[in-house]
């Protein structure tokens, strides 16, 4: 609703009750139908609304009121605020890093790199605003100063805040695959892990069949010695 008051039901309960304004200068000025205003002034529409005071608001004046209520064709008008909001921040682009900071950002690079390894470069561009070029020679060693360079806490340095640093770690983590994120805690199925090479098993028949064979022979070599006849001395000559 364009050019409406603030709270417009409430707005018209109060002009309603502390006014003599018509019911049609009341739905004109908020936007409402003027039966929907005369249930209001017949306690059938908006029950249980306090009354919003549109002058200790700042939208009407109580000339305007006064003008309205002397003229019956006359229109309401909001007042105009003499309060000039700033413009709304871009949050897209660049981030701005004081001079005093700038040193910092290549300590920072390197922090984000090996303790988040999961990070997009652009993502640690937008944390820290640096360059690809210079992330890149970050993470290949290849930075005029690298001997030099000591990983730092983004946030201890003020290049970001935490909520910055917590809500790209959270989104690296979703977008990076399940499968891979869980590699080194996955356990293997029963079936591989229970599983034998065919040669082994081989190797396991052929010794229990080599043992059965020699148990059989030694039963044969048994009964073939207790079949034996005794010798006796006297049956020498």
């Amino acid at each position: 609703m364009s050019n409406a008051p603030l709270m417009p039901k409430a707005t018209a309960v109060w002009l309603v009750e502390n006014t003599s304004l018509t019911f049609e200068q009341i739905a004109d000025f908020c936007k409402l139908h003027p039966l929907e205003v005369k249930g209001i002034a017949d306690g059938e529409v908006a029950t249980g609304i306090k009354g919003h005071d549109p002058i200790t608001s700042g939208q009407l004046t109580r000339e305007e009121i006064a003008l309205a209520e002397g003229t019956k064709s006359h229109h309401l008008q909001l007042a105009v605020s003499k309060v000039r909001l700033p413009p709304a921040k871009k949050t897209r682009g660049a981030r701005y890093t004081p001079l005093s900071r700038r040193q910092d950002r290549p300590n920072a690079i390197l922090w984000l790199v090996r303790n988040h390894p999961e990070l997009k470069d652009a993502q640690i561009m937008r944390l820290v605003g640096t360059t690809k070029t210079t992330l890149q020679a970050i993470r290949e060693r290849t930075h005029w100063n690298s001997a030099g360079l000591a990983p730092m806490d983004p946030v201890t340095l003020g290049l970001c805040s935490q909520i910055d640093l917590d809500f790209e770690v959270n989104r690296a983590a979703k977008d990076r695959p399940a499968t891979e994120a869980d590699r080194g805690q996955t356990l293997l199925s029963a079936e591989y892990t229970t599983q034998k090479p065919a040669s082994t098993q081989a190797e396991v028949f052929g010794a229990s069949a080599k043992a059965e064979k020699r148990d059989d022979e030694r039963v044969d070599l048994a009964s073939v010695f207790s079949k034996q006849p005794a010798h006796h001395d006297g049956d020498e000559d």
